[in-house]
């Protein structure tokens, strides 16, 4: 009962401080992420090095994805006038130069690693901006958030109570086809929720609009997970870190939202 208590508070301090930021924009917004992003980072170069303890590389890491997510947040927020890659570029330089006084046997592995944690979190998380205030809307990307969190919630309600076929099982075992649809079920009925009863906030996208884009977060953020997972199997751990009680890591509640950042930025550019 304790542990359920624990994780739930842990849940809820994490679901307020995420849809604040998100309502709140501004300085809260760009706080917020920058922060997930850079602890999303730490952890990704610890499961991809084998590392128990933050390293200054991936300190340098979590730099670098900071001054990514920065200078775009910047660049929409203030009208930057310096080019947000010229912010970002400097990090390249440092942490390719830096490697070669690194006594590293595997060096190539651990400046991949890096790579890694640009691309897989930090890119994605600076999309977030992209969403926010370029091709939609902060709404429509809490609206996303809410289909994940749905998705999640509807797949694991059915999947414990008739989940029988594997949906990925070299990767998690838990995971069932009956869950997967459950989830997805449960996402496209909140897109209905959202276009009848709360388009005055949302947005008026429309009823095929909203159920797609429902579709493109359920199937993302499975997607999504799985991937971490793979990492995770792979690194031979269960979490990412234990940061956030009852819950595991950053990594491990962002691990949704980084494929479906990517997606839904292609979504909104389509439509």
């Amino acid at each position: 009962m304790k542990k359920i208590a624990i994780r739930t508070a842990s849940g809820l301090v994490y679901v307020l401080l995420i849809v604040g930021a998100i309502v709140c924009g501004g300085a809260a917004f760009a706080c917020v992420f920058t922060a997930l992003t850079a602890i999303g980072v730490i952890e990704c170069h610890k499961l991809l090095t084998g590392g128990k303890y933050i390293t200054p590389m991936s300190l340098l890491d979590a730099v670098g994805g900071s001054l990514m997510f920065l200078a775009v947040f910047l660049g929409y927020d203030s009208q930057l006038s310096v080019h947000p890659l010229l912010v970002y570029l400097p990090y390249l330089l440092i942490r390719m130069v830096a490697q070669l006084y690194l006594h590293d046997a595997d060096g190539h592995k651990t400046l991949a690693a890096s790579a890694m944690t640009q691309v897989y979190v930090a890119l994605p998380m600076t999309l977030l901006n992209v969403l926010c205030y370029d091709i939609a809307t902060p709404q429509l990307l809490l609206a996303g958030l809410i289909f994940i969190w749905i998705n999640d919630t509807g797949a694991y309600c059915v999947g414990s109570m008739i989940g029988r076929h594997r949906l990925f099982e070299r990767i998690s075992p838990k995971k069932s086809w009956e869950g997967f649809f459950g989830g997805l079920l449960f996402a496209i009925i909140a897109g209905i929720v959202l276009n009848v009863y709360f388009a005055d906030y949302f947005g008026a996208m429309g009823l095929v609009a909203w159920t797609a884009y429902a579709i493109v977060v359920s199937v993302f953020s499975t997607w999504g997970d799985l991937v971490e997972s793979l990492i995770k199997r792979n690194a031979g751990v269960k979490d990412s870190s234990n940061i956030m009680p009852g819950h595991g890591g950053i990594l491990d509640r962002i691990d949704s939202l980084l494929m479906v950042a990517v997606a839904t930025t292609i979504f909104f550019y389509l439509i």
